[in-house]
C-alpha cells in the first residue's frame, strides 16, 4: 500500500507566517476571520517562493492596512498545533514580534481585531497556536530581554 500525493499533502502542516503586534500597553493583536469564532495571530500562508517576512508584510497590508517595518522583525520561531479554520489539519507558524506603520482595520477575511494581554485568561477564544505556542514564546523573549 502507498499514500497518494493527495494524502500526504492532508497529512502535512499548513504552512504560515504570523505577526506579533504588540500596541505600547504590552498587549498583542488577534484577528478573527469571518465564520470563525476563534481569535488568531494575523498573517497566512506564504506564496510560492515569497520570503517569511515578505509573505507577512502582504498579508498584513491586505488585512489590516497596515505596512510591516521589516528592518525591526525579531523571529520569535516555529510552532505547530491544530488548525482551528481547518478541521483535522496542523498549522505550523513562524512567529514574527514586527512594527507596523498605520492603524489596523479589519479588511479582506478578517472581521473583527481584539488587543489582548499575552497571558490567560482571555477575553476571546484564541487559537491553540497562539495560547499554547507563540503567546508563552513572547512571554520568554521578553523575559531574556530578547524583546523590549
Amino acid at each position: 500500500m502507498h499514500r497518494t500525493a493527495e494524502a500526504g499533502a492532508a497529512a502535512s502542516p499548513i504552512r504560515t507566517v504570523a505577526a506579533v503586534i504588540r500596541d505600547a500597553g504590552g498587549r498583542m493583536l488577534l484577528v478573527r476571520k469571518r465564520g470563525s469564532a476563534v481569535y488568531i495571530q494575523p498573517g497566512g500562508k506564504p506564496e510560492p517562493g515569497e520570503a517569511p517576512l515578505q509573505a507577512l508584510a502582504r498579508e498584513l497590508a491586505e488585512e489590516l492596512g497596515v505596512a510591516m517595518r521589516a528592518a525591526g522583525a525579531h523571529r520569535l520561531g516555529e510552532f505547530e498545533a491544530d488548525a482551528v479554520n481547518e478541521p483535522g489539519r496542523r498549522v505550523r507558524g513562524e512567529a514574527w514580534v514586527v512594527e507596523v506603520d498605520g492603524r489596523p482595520q479589519p479588511q479582506a477575511e478578517i472581521a473583527a481585531l481584539a488587543w489582548v494581554v499575552p497571558q490567560p485568561p482571555f477575553p476571546v477564544a484564541v487559537a491553540p497556536l497562539s495560547a499554547g505556542h507563540i503567546m508563552p514564546a513572547l512571554q520568554r523573549a521578553i523575559a531574556s530581554g530578547a524583546v523590549g
